[in-house]
């Protein structure tokens, strides 16, 4: 039953090119998804992700009389699978085009219904002006969470184990490892952090004993205040490298996550868009399949050229 309900990664995306897609083209000179195999993550109906929320702070008010809430956010009961009774996440328009909105009150992640590998994600993303509880005093944070594998919740009772393209003010491009995952990367002592840098020395990551660090922080700051930022992610078998407004930021190596005693190469899985207490936008989520990194990414990297990875299938996940 497994083998049948796989398909081919390029058919897979053929279906999410159909026609519902195609009835809503963005207006944008970089959305040329048909010529160069792009595929828009947005339709109207949100209808490839699913919503799972967490536990709401003490703070919100006025919801539903009974709802478990938290000192923290991420202690407590979830709300679970579809019940967002603030419309945390919401998707408007802009000049004709499908933008998320997300207000960041609760902590929540919005999920791709299909786990994807080898490819190239594109996405343009700007800051509101709300912040919540339990980050008032800390920087407006997000983020693009990627290789999501195993149940919601895994991580403070809202997100799935994955990586994770940070979406912080000031630190887009960092790299996270959530709930038993982990990677190497090359990378500079720098203040509290390691700093991605392709001539430094090659460390592991993550959540695990012998781990130097926890995350990995961007080389440097892209980002450019109160505007849209346009971020890419290229995975290919167990690496993957991250670009801020062109610039190659972060890159990493041999992802792994835990299964039962052994660690076991992370190569594929869903994409979660996090609402972690600040208001923020997303538009253009766009992705492609790729056989290799482009030459020039690659070289920023600091990897060095591997063999194509062997043709994969991708198992589209139906709706709860």
């Amino acid at each position: 039953m497994r083998d049948a309900r796989r398909v081919k990664f390029a058919l897979l995306l053929a279906t999410l090119a159909g026609s519902t897609l195609a009835a809503q083209p963005v207006s944008s000179p970089q959305a040329d998804r048909a010529a160069d195999g792009w595929v828009d993550l947005f339709d109207p109906q949100l209808s490839r992700w699913e919503l799972w929320m967490g536990v709401p702070h003490a703070s919100v008010r006025d919801l539903p009389p009974g709802t478990p809430t938290s000192t923290d956010g991420r202690t407590g009961t979830p709300l679970g699978l579809a019940n967002d009774p603030k419309h945390v996440f919401t998707l408007t328009t802009d000049q004709g085009e499908p933008v998320l909105h997300i207000t960041g009150e609760i902590y929540g992640g919005l999920t791709t219904l299909a786990e994807f590998e080898n490819y190239h994600l594109r996405f343009e993303t700007k800051w509101g002006e709300k912040i919540w509880e339990p980050r008032l005093a800390r920087p407006r944070d997000s983020g693009v969470l990627f290789h999501c594998t195993g149940p919601h919740g895994s991580f403070w009772n809202v997100w799935m184990s994955c990586l994770e393209f940070q979406v912080q003010e000031n630190d887009i491009g960092d790299l996270y490892l959530l709930a038993g995952t982990s990677a190497h990367a090359t990378s500079v002592p720098r203040e509290k952090f390691r700093a991605f840098s392709p001539a430094g020395e090659s460390v592991l990551a993550g959540a695990t004993p012998d781990a130097k660090s926890g995350m990995i922080s961007r080389s440097e700051n892209f980002e450019r205040q109160s505007e849209w930022n346009s971020a890419e992610l290229y995975t290919v078998g167990d690496r993957a490298i991250f670009l801020v407004n062109g610039h190659v930021v972060n890159a990493l190596t041999e992802a792994r996550v835990a299964r039962d005693t052994a660690r076991v190469p992370l190569t594929r899985g869903k994409l979660q868009l996090q609402s972690e207490g600040s208001e923020v936008f997303y538009r253009r989520v766009q992705l492609r399949p790729i056989t290799a990194f482009p030459p020039e990414i690659l070289a920023a990297s600091g990897f060095t050229p591997t063999p194509a990875p062997t043709s994969r299938s991708t198992r589209k996940i139906s709706p709860p």
